[in-house]
């Protein structure tokens, strides 16, 4: 059975500069954290030349399909029929993407294959969250 949903997709990333640049992100959705997603901008896509990934609730994406999401360090809106907004708010300042809407809800479909939204709870590791969070504060 497949726990792990990795799924490449481009990104155009809004710049203060006129142009627009289209990068390549890689979404990924893991049944060990069944109620977040991870977005993955390669290094050169990145002020600091290293990959840097956000991870964020999957909720938070699906809602933002529909209408303004999230209000916190990472933000998703509808920007017309086809494409999303995604904001990453950081110290160093924000950084704003387009994607086309209909990958978002493919990734969400093929995630959803894994871990129905609603049953999250079901896939917790309770036991060893706890024996993770133990033995980092002794």
């Amino acid at each position: 059975m497949i726990t792990v949903i990795e799924q490449a997709a481009q990104a155009r990333l809004v710049a203060t500069a006129p142009k627009v640049e289209t990068v390549p992100v890689t979404l990924c959705y893991d049944r060990a954290d069944p109620f977040a997603v991870r977005m993955a901008f390669p290094a050169p896509a990145t002020l600091e030349g290293v990959e840097v990934s956000w991870t964020f609730s999957r909720e938070l994406l699906e809602s933002g399909l529909d209408r303004p999401s999230g209000c916190g360090d990472v933000r998703v809106r509808p920007y017309d029929v086809d494409r999303t907004t995604i904001e990453f708010h950081a110290t160093e300042g924000v950084a704003i993407v387009l994607m086309l809407t209909a990958e978002l809800h493919r990734f969400l479909e093929r995630a959803a294959a894994v871990v129905p939204p609603g049953l999250e709870h079901l896939y917790l590791d309770m036991d060893h969250s706890l024996a993770q969070l133990m033995r980092d504060t002794c």
